[in-house]
């Protein structure tokens, strides 16, 4: 890198023409200090030549019957403020050189009322109608002030004008639009070229992509919507690539650095097992199976996620490779996030290991269970086995992980629910023994572009595969007013044996109102509709214990009704709880949905999960179908929630599932503190780019097979930049 260019860019941006030491305090206040800050300040969104229409022809098109977005620029020609009763409406009319144009808010009028100034320039964005006053209008529109010379400019020439995000910072010290168009216009002519590239030529050109000073040029002030395409693509480009060499060089470091134990079938143990289980295995289960058995046998050690759907049959995968491990002469540890969950895990694993007393050493598997809330006499005498290796199998929450706990010869952790989990918690639990192998499990099913992103320095199972005796869980969606209906239904499936879950979601972040909200349901259900059955109440304030016990009430029939918040989205099998209603079930997401729907069809009999939603979203879902792939924004802003519940209609495959809910929220904060080691994305959408990170993640493992350690001369520019800008992700991708 030229270090006189990085003289000059690291300069103050007060030295920018308009910008000066006052209001280089204000863009110190959004972090922004140098030239080079500003060089990389980007537009949020561009103007496009090619997206407006001026108001005749936006007139002629909606009489033809056009439905969908424009834009168009125009001057304010009045504004007014009308009243209807005790509502008010706002409305500005615009004209342009052919007609007149207006538009219209019903909430923020106070604001809106300082905006819009006759004589002001604007563009206008949205979905407009023909009033039934016969005039073009849009209502609440997007809109961007733009100046006259801007104008004629964009009208004349097919300009494309950036618009910038201003924070109240900037608006301080008088930057708006204008001037901060003006302001990076300056920078960007004056100062863009002192800019080194951050991927090495060969990577440019084998991708075909922008180099950086040309990227920075088109993103800010494109010559095309084409040349603007290209600049984003390489801004998107190169952080999926860095992510990914990232992932890449830790999946290299803990192969190549850590010398693990290989652990190969030493007796009948694992074989003995199978034979005590009343099912047979399935095809997806035997499968992941052999390439977990590959895993542990290599020296190297295993880093392995192992996905499967709610019910597909995990934990009897991950219990057959503790069991491999202990045939090795190896304590394993499995690590839940919650006491319950960690408890049920010990009670299960012993239920099936019951027949297989002495068929190991002459002695049984020892399970000990680890929980923060145990007696302290029990957690002691916990902590002693562990220590002097009594105990084979280890269960327990992140208690496992504290100073007082000391493995013998620790050989496999098992992480369930892995997104509960960060890396440096992993990384605790790990260093508990010497190059244990590692397998994280997870019941929501990842998103093949998450998975090879967040999860892409893990080799991946799948278990696709549901076992044969399950039913597909029938999804049936209602309003509100078929309530009665339903309460019926369930009382009359009780004569079949069924038991039902009724589940209301958390009024608000608060343990006390979601108390007495789970109360007050409780009551009146047991009052009224339900007050023949046995009703039972489980909520958030709950200790571990008393859930549990509610739980196995439950399971023993003590209950025809169990009446719940979310916490029973992770919980026991119960064969014969084979209805599950989620009132108000807009207010859920997808993933909680889907997992709330896996409370149930555990047994041999159809199961029915009832959404319960507002009578006009039941309306919404029973009329159109609803293609994520054909909303546009506004409508997806509009039907979020239908399309969520046509999403659990339509299908019980948790990855299809995962897939919609990834498009619905967007790729949000995936790298999170949970998961640190990773940067934060700026332009890169996990849910859409899903071509660009398979491409980057190639390059980027083709590298650091080539090059581990980055001593090549061509990638000194990849070495350099990861110093200067990553080095605090690279705590687990070490280079030299």
């Amino acid at each position: 890198m030229n270090s006189e260019n990085e003289k000059i860019l690291n300069q103050s941006v007060q030295f920018i023409k308009s910008v000066g030491p006052k209001r280089a305090e204000s863009f110190k206040r959004i972090n922004i200090t140098t030239i080079r800050d500003l060089l990389f300040y980007f537009p949020s969104r561009h103007l496009d030549r090619t997206t407006t229409l001026n108001t005749s022809k936006a007139y002629d098109y909606l009489l033809n019957g056009f439905n969908g977005e424009i834009t168009i620029i125009g001057t304010v020609v009045e504004k007014e403020k009308l009243h209807f009763g005790k509502k008010e409406l706002f409305k500005v009319q615009f004209r342009d050189s052919t007609g007149f144009f207006e538009c219209v808010w019903f909430q923020g009028i106070k604001y809106f009322t300082n905006v819009f100034n006759a004589g002001d320039i604007f563009a206008v964005s949205g979905k407009p109608v023909i009033s039934k006053f016969n005039a073009l209008q849009f209502t609440h529109p997007d809109f961007d002030r733009i100046s006259e010379d801007e104008s004629k400019k964009f009208l004349n020439t097919g300009k494309i004008i950036p618009f910038y995000r201003i924070p109240k910072e900037l608006k301080t010290t008088n930057i708006g639009d204008f001037s901060l168009r003006k302001i990076i216009g300056s920078t960007v002519e004056n100062y863009a070229n002192y800019l080194d590239d951050t991927l090495p030529e060969y990577v440019l050109k084998e991708n075909d992509i922008y180099g950086l000073v040309e990227a920075v040029k088109n993103y800010h002030f494109p010559e095309s919507r084409e040349k603007l395409s290209s600049a984003i693509q390489r801004f998107k480009f190169e952080e999926l690539f860095y992510l990914e060499l990232l992932v890449a060089l830790r999946k290299h470091n803990y192969k190549t650095k850590f010398a693990g134990h290989s652990m190969k079938v030493q007796t009948n143990l694992v074989s003995n097992f199978l034979k005590t289980l009343p099912f047979k295995l399935t095809n997806a289960q035997l499968k992941v199976l052999g390439e977990i058995r590959q895993d542990m046998e290599e020296p190297q050690p295993m880093n392995r996620l192992l996905q499967g759907d709610v019910g597909s049959g995990k934990t009897i995968v991950a219990l057959i490779a503790m069991l491999i491990a202990v045939d090795n002469g190896f304590q394993t540890a499995l690590m839940a996030p919650t006491e319950i969950l960690a408890d049920q895990h010990a009670k299960n694993i012993s239920a099936l290991l019951k027949n297989m007393s002495g068929i190991y050493s002459g002695r049984e598997i020892k399970i000990s269970l680890l929980l923060g809330g145990q007696k302290k006499s029990v957690r002691e005498k916990n902590l002693e086995e562990i220590e002097l290796k009594e105990a084979d199998i280890i269960i327990g929450t992140h208690a496992l992980f504290e100073e007082k706990v000391k493995f013998q010869k620790l050989g496999l952790i098992i992480v369930d629910e892995q997104h509960r989990f960060g890396v440096d918690q992993r990384a605790r639990l790990q260093n508990k023994g010497i190059t244990p192998d590692i397998i994280v499990m997870s019941a929501t099913p990842i998103p093949r572009t998450l998975s090879m992103t967040v999860y892409g320095d893990l080799d991946v199972s799948i278990i696709d595969e549901m076992p044969k005796n399950r039913l597909p869980v029938k999804t049936i969606l209602r309003g509100d007013r078929s309530l009665p209906d339903i309460y019926k239904f369930i009382v009359d499936k009780l004569k079949e044996g069924y038991q039902s879950f009724i589940v209301y979601p958390l009024v608000e972040e608060s343990e006390k109102l979601e108390l007495k909200a789970a109360e007050t349901f409780y009551k009146d259900l047991k009052d009224s509709h339900l007050k023949d059955l046995n009703v039972g109440l489980l909520h958030g304030r709950m200790s571990w214990r008393e859930k549990e016990e509610m739980m196995y009430m439950f399971l023993a029939k003590k209950f025809d009704v169990l009446i719940a918040t979310t916490v029973i989205e992770v919980g026991i099998d119960i064969p014969d709880a084979n209805i599950i209603l989620i009132n108000d079930a807009h207010r859920f997401g997808l993933s909680q949905l889907h997992q709330l729907r896996g409370r149930v069809g555990r047994g041999t009999k159809q199961a029915y999960c009832i959404l319960v939603t507002k009578d006009e979203y039941a309306v919404i879902n029973n009329k159109y179908k609803l293609d994520l792939d054909y909303l546009s924004q506004i409508q997806l802003d509009r039907y979020r929630a239908a399309v969520r519940m046509q999403a659990m209609i339509n299908s019980n495959d948790g990855f299809k599932i995962a897939e919609v809910d990834l498009k619905l929220r967007g790729p949000g904060n995936i790298f999170s503190t949970q998961q640190s080691g990773f940067p934060e994305l700026r332009h890169a959408d996990i849910s859409q780019d899903s071509d660009l990170i398979l491409n980057a993640k190639q390059k980027a493992f083709d590298l650091v097979r080539e090059d581990p350690k980055l001593t090549l001369e061509k990638n000194s520019i990849v070495k350099k930049n990861l110093l200067q800008h990553y080095s605090h992700n690279l705590k687990y991708a070490q280079i030299a």
